[in-house]
Formats: structure tokens, sequence, C-alpha cells
């Protein structure tokens, strides 16, 4: 008899906590949850393991939106299920959360770890995701013009355009009439609204410890260089090259 791992997981009895497991497997490597074999391999056999094998897939299916093989088993004349789950393309949720499978246990994602597996699952950086009701009211024309009169000269079919939607379409700023963070980033009327840490600050130290004064730059980021140049340059540089 196989030993539990990444891939292999063993349950006595079914119970609907276990998809959980399932969505690990999912969202991993694959897997297959055998029921009816206790943690240390031993075969105890599932009752009424037809019965069982009816609802199953229809539930896996409801729960977690994929289709997995399940099939009923026979093993030192008892029989089990054998649940096979194929490794998913998409991020797979169970009760609206992710599961991973790291060694032989299952791992619920959060934070920092969710989204970076969301987003190497959707093959996305973090700030191509749209913004969900986010209107375009919030994006700033004064900075799509301004941007316009940069791209004169690089990119000319840019600032040929007229219409600011169909800019940042171009630019892939705007995904299915929906804004991207990087929309909000780079020509947000009130950039700090919805990313608080997005902002410069610069610091004049006299030793590792001491600070002699600092500023905080906020807006977009188009207006955060440009006052970040003009603070460089009158209060903490003597001399700075030109930035462009």
């Amino acid at each position: 008899m196989i030993r539990e791992s990444q891939t292999v997981e063993f349950k006595e009895s079914w119970r609907d906590s276990h998809l959980k497991i399932i969505c690990a497997f999912a969202n991993t490597d694959g897997g297959k949850l055998v029921v009816g074999v206790r943690d240390d391999g031993k075969i105890v056999g599932v009752k009424d393991s037809k019965k069982l094998l009816k609802p199953l897939p229809d539930k896996i299916r409801n729960k977690l939106g994929i289709i997995p093989s399940v099939s009923v088993m026979r093993k030192d004349g008892k029989e089990i299920i054998e649940i096979d789950v194929k490794p998913s393309l998409m991020p797979v949720s169970y009760d609206g959360k992710y599961y991973v499978r790291s060694g032989s246990t299952t791992a619920q994602l959060d934070g920092r770890e969710l989204a970076e597996f969301l987003m190497k699952k959707l093959g996305k950086t973090w700030d191509e995701y749209p913004l969900e009701k986010v209107s375009f009211d919030e994006i700033d024309p004064d900075a799509i013009e301004k941007f316009k009169d940069w791209a004169r000269e690089r990119i000319p079919s840019i600032a040929r355009e007229k219409d600011p939607k169909l800019i940042l379409e171009k630019l892939n700023l705007l995904v299915d009439g929906k804004l991207t963070r990087a929309s909000i980033l780079l020509f947000g009327k009130n950039t700090q609204k919805y990313f608080i840490q997005a902002y410069i600050k610069i610091g004049k130290f006299v030793s590792e410890a001491d600070v002699v004064s600092t500023d905080e730059i906020e807006g977009n980021l188009f207006e955060q260089v440009e006052r970040a140049m003009d603070i460089l340059q009158t209060k903490y540089l003597m001399r700075l090259s030109r930035f462009e």
C-alpha cells in the first residue's frame, strides 16, 4: 500500500471538510484522496461505497468547480473510494478559501502567499488586476494630457488619440471596461485612496539614526516623480543632473 505524501492522503471515512484536501491537490500538483484507509495505511473499507459514489462527483463539482475521477476499488476484500485529482490551470477555492499541499499537509493560503499564488495561476502581475467598482471619474484628465505631451515623440499613436478611455485601452490599463491598479497608480486623481503606501519618502540623514528633514510625496506616479525632483533640487541637493 502506498504511503501518505504531498500527492496522497488517506481518510477512514468521508466528510465534506475533506473537500479542502481535494482543493489543495487541484491547486498544487494534483493527487489522490483515498477514503477507507487509516493514516497508518491500514484498510478499513467504506460502508455503502456505491451509495456514496453517486453524489460525490456532483458535490465536488458544485463546491470546487472541478471534475475529478471518483471510483470504487477493492483492496484486501474491502471497498475503498479513490478520488484522483488533476492539477488545475485556474485557482480553485473551497468556501472562498484557497488551499495548497505542503508536504503531506493541507495549508490555507492568505496574505502575500495568496496574492502570489493567484498572480502565478492567472498569469498576471499585481498591477494588471482590475479594480472593482472604481469609475472612470477617478482618472485625472490633466495627467492624461501630460502623458500625451510626453508621448508625442515616443508613442505618436497615443498622442493623437483624443478619447482618454481609448488611450488607457491601448496602454492595457482598461480591461473589460474596468480600470486596472496600474491606471490608478499612473493617472489617478487620488491614488493614495486606493494604495496608501504608494508614495515617495525623501530623507536627509546626518547619521543612521539622526534625520535632518523628511518629505512625503503623494499623488499619481507622474506627479510624484515631478515633485520629487523639484524637492531634491531645491532642498536636498546642490547639484543634480536633469532627469528624463
